[in-house]
């Protein structure tokens, strides 16, 4: 498995970086697999390497941050076509053909969903960038990249590794499952009212998924 990484703004801006080998590191110093020359990039910035067949970001405690599709993180499973900004930096994930794969897929799925698949009216041969930009072309295709997916559970996990996963999970399904129940709607059924309490109970939950997040991706963790 390599990655390809191409610089779409910051001062390094059209540079490609192709057929790197895991694991990766970015930063500005040298020593590292991709030099930025960004001073708003820590020395040692972030590491990407391979887990399980998967790519994984992880932000090595860096001044300024890491984002990926906008969003802050430290740990991050990468799916082609995504943006990861560090620095004044942007860089884009997988190459045109790996990118144009997932639009491949996505667009499959989406068209068996609805039971269309006319590509006639596009130009460029199926599996091409070219032909899987055209088929968005009525979309936001950032958004359709970028787009939240439901994540996989995580495999290869102890019997009490699991527990405890599945411990998380239905404290949270329990949680939110209170909190629909306790909806009420108004009008025609068009709009839904939490009382405040609930609202603040909705809060907590987030502020809590935010401590789990960051305990288990945190650069302390065990």
């Amino acid at each position: 498995m390599t990655i390809t990484l191409r610089v779409l703004d910051g001062a390094d801006r059209g540079r490609v970086f192709g057929e790197l080998s895991p694991p990766v590191t970015i930063g500005r110093e040298e020593g590292n697999s991709l030099q930025l020359n960004d001073e708003r990039v820590s020395r040692f910035h972030l590491k990407i390497q391979e887990d399980h067949e998967k790519l994984v970001l992880t932000d090595l405690e860096s001044t300024n941050g890491t984002k990926v599709n906008g969003e802050d993180i430290q740990l991050r499973i990468l799916r082609f076509g995504d943006m990861i900004t560090l620095g004044r930096s942007v860089l884009l994930f997988g190459s045109r053909d790996e990118i144009a794969g997932r639009l491949a897929e996505m667009r499959k799925s989406g068209a068996a969903a609805r039971g269309t698949l006319d590509p006639s009216h596009l130009k460029g041969q199926p599996g091409s960038l070219d032909f899987d930009l055209q088929w968005e072309e009525g979309d936001d295709l950032q958004a359709t990249l970028h787009a939240l997916e439901p994540p996989e559970l995580p495999d290869r996990m102890s019997p009490g590794q699991a527990a405890q996963l599945a411990e998380l999970i239905e404290y949270v399904h329990i949680r939110i499952r209170n909190l629909i129940d306790s909806v009420e709607t108004e009008g025609k059924g068009e709009q839904v009212k939490l009382d405040l309490r609930q609202w603040q109970s909705l809060l907590d939950l987030q502020g809590r998924l935010a401590e789990y997040l960051r305990a288990v991706s945190g650069p302390n963790r065990d």
